[in-house]
C-alpha cells in the first residue's frame, strides 16, 4: 500500500473524515478545531495533546501526498481530505468501509461488536455479521488485517494497513504460541492412543 501514515497524521485524516460525516456544516476544519479534534478525550485512543504546530506539520505531509487540501476564505485557512471517495483519490470506499477505517485512525484496532456500536453516527450496520463482512471484504482488499485472537476476548481485533504492517503485541504472540503447542500435544496425546489401541488389539489376538 503506498500510503504510510504517521500516529499524527492518521489522526488528523480520522477527524477530517469524522467531522465530515458528523458535523457537516463545520466542515472543512479551522487549524484551531482539527487541533481540538485531535486532542478529544473521547472517542480517541491514544488520547493526544498535540501543539498547533504539530498539527500543522502533519497536514503539511498529508498536503504533499495529496491526502488533504487546504482552502484559503476570506478569514482563515480550512483543510478537508482527500484521502477516500473524492475525484482525487483512488480509494473508494462504501459507507460502511468508510467508518470501519475512520474509527481505525482514530482509536486504533478494534473488534466487530466494537465498530458497530461506534459507527452509529457514519453508517449503519445490521447486526455484526454486517461488521463482520465489510471486515473481510476490506481485508481481502488488504486495507485491513485480522489480529490473532487475545487471551480472554471472544472477538478478534482488527488494525487498519494505512501505517505499514502491524506488530503483534509479545502478550498475543505468547499466547498464540501456546495454543499452537497445547494443539501439538493433543495431536500426540490421540495418536499415543491409538497407538495404545493397536497394541492392545495385538496383544489380545497374541493370547
Amino acid at each position: 500500500m503506498d500510503v504510510h501514515l504517521t500516529l499524527n497524521e492518521a489522526r488528523v485524516v480520522g477527524c477530517l473524515l469524522e467531522k465530515e460525516s458528523t458535523t457537516p456544516d463545520q466542515y472543512p476544519l479551522t487549524l484551531n478545531a482539527l487541533v481540538n479534534a485531535c486532542n478529544q478525550k473521547s472517542s480517541r485512543d491514544p488520547v493526544l495533546s498535540l501543539t498547533s504546530a504539530e498539527v500543522t506539520q502533519a497536514l503539511n505531509n498529508l498536503i504533499d501526498q495529496r491526502l488533504v487540501s487546504e482552502e484559503s476564505g476570506s478569514r482563515t485557512c480550512r483543510y478537508k481530505h482527500r484521502f477516500c471517495n473524492t475525484a482525487f483519490s483512488h480509494l473508494q470506499l462504501s459507507e460502511q468501509e468508510r467508518a470501519i477505517v475512520c474509527l481505525m485512525l482514530l482509536r486504533g484496532a478494534q473488534t466487530p461488536g466494537e465498530f458497530r456500536s461506534r459507527s452509529g453516527r457514519m453508517a449503519t450496520f445490521g447486526d455484526v455479521s454486517d461488521v463482520e463482512s465489510a471486515l473481510q471484504e476490506m481485508v481481502s482488499k488488504e486495507l485491513v488485517v485480522q489480529l490473532p485472537r487475545e487471551p480472554g476476548r471472544r472477538e478478534s481485533r482488527f488494525a487498519h494497513l494505512f501505517s505499514g504492517e502491524v506488530d503483534v503485541p509479545p502478550a498475543i504472540k505468547a499466547a498464540q504460541s501456546d495454543r499452537e503447542r497445547i494443539r501439538e500435544l493433543e495431536q500426540e496425546v490421540e495418536e499415543l492412543k491409538v497407538e495404545v489401541e493397536r497394541l492392545r488389539y495385538q496383544l489380545k489376538a497374541n493370547q
